[in-house]
């Protein structure tokens, strides 16, 4: 599966339904037209039509299994492509085995989207490996995640409906893929509705929380750290665990550090994605990321202990 933007987006094997899922229709496309398309494949007992926020998807039930496969296997192999008045066509098979046409609380389309994580505990699917997936499908703005009765939660923003629709009609009642997630994990399915939210309150970037459109937002130091795990060596002690992001603590504070000076001295050694700078126990800290772990070992074995002005200024 690819994006309209050409970059490729997780592969799945997707479990036959009698519902399919259209997408790409033209403006206001009616029931007629959609029956039109798929009757030759055998009987249509339910249709949802305008679906999404530009109102160019569908849901079509067949009254048999084998007539939606049918239709999906036609246009798999098919030189032509499925069409309606001109315009291409794109289907695929629902997570759905029937349609509910009455909307129901959390089916208004939105650029929020609540995500339940079935199968796991918090802390078992980071937030990073949230944002992977999401990525997929649009720029993600935030991500707050929570635990509530229903379990481990996530909200995700876009920056409108139809991408969120899309993450949405591709992801719900799928599976993360499997090498994104801790060996322990044997299970994790995704049950995704709209959120009424359309702007999430993030007030710190930590393990839980994360706004991607403020890099200078303050880091919660305490999240950050308590997501770490400590890993021993093979001679028993405790190993600092690599990692793309460097914690820098600044000594000797004779002179202002600002994110300038920090991605000037930092950026020798590589392109620096994101600075954010914090106090903590009296102390100046930052955190640096880079795009990879080896580029910050190369940074840390160089300036580790160093000055950054002349003087023992800043250590």
């Amino acid at each position: 599966m690819s994006s309209s933007s050409g970059q490729p987006q997780f592969r799945y094997t997707q479990t036959p339904s009698k519902v399919l899922h259209l997408r790409n229709l033209p403006w206001e496309c009616t029931e007629e037209e959609l029956i039109e398309l798929c009757k030759p494949f055998g009987k249509i007992v339910n249709t949802k039509c305008n679906v999404g926020a530009n109102r160019n998807q569908a849901f079509v039930e067949f009254a048999d299994l084998n007539q939606a496969i049918s239709m999906i296997s036609y246009y798999a192999s098919s030189s032509e492509p499925a069409q309606v008045r001109g315009k291409t066509v794109y289907i695929q098979y629902s997570n759905r085995q029937e349609i509910v046409n009455n909307k129901a609380s959390g089916e208004v389309a939105g650029n929020v989207l609540l995500v339940t994580i079935e199968g796991v505990e918090a802390g078992d699917v980071s937030i990073d490996v949230i944002h992977l997936v999401f990525s997929a499908f649009g720029f993600v703005h935030k991500i707050a995640t929570f635990e509530k009765a229903a379990g481990f939660q996530a909200l995700i923003q876009y920056n409108d409906a139809a991408t969120a629709s899309e993450a949405r009609n591709s992801l719900d009642g799928r599976s993360i893929p499997r090498y994104l997630l801790q060996d322990h994990v044997t299970s994790c399915h995704l049950r995704i509705s709209f959120s009424a939210h359309t702007d999430l309150n993030i007030k710190f970037q930590s393990h839980r929380s994360r706004d991607y459109t403020n890099p200078y937002l303050p880091v919660n130091p305490s999240a950050i750290e308590g997501t770490l795990q400590p890993v021993l060596g093979p001679d028993g002690k405790i190993k600092e665990p690599e990692s793309n992001v460097l914690l820098a603590s600044i000594e000797n504070m004779q002179y202002a550090v600002t994110v300038d000076v920090l991605h000037t001295v930092f950026s020798a050694f590589g392109t620096v994605q994101k600075i954010a700078i914090f106090e903590k126990n009296g102390g100046t800290q930052a955190l640096i990321q880079y795009p990879d772990v080896t580029t910050a070992a190369v940074a840390k074995e160089a300036l580790e202990g160093h000055c950054i002005y002349d003087g023992g200024y800043c250590v």
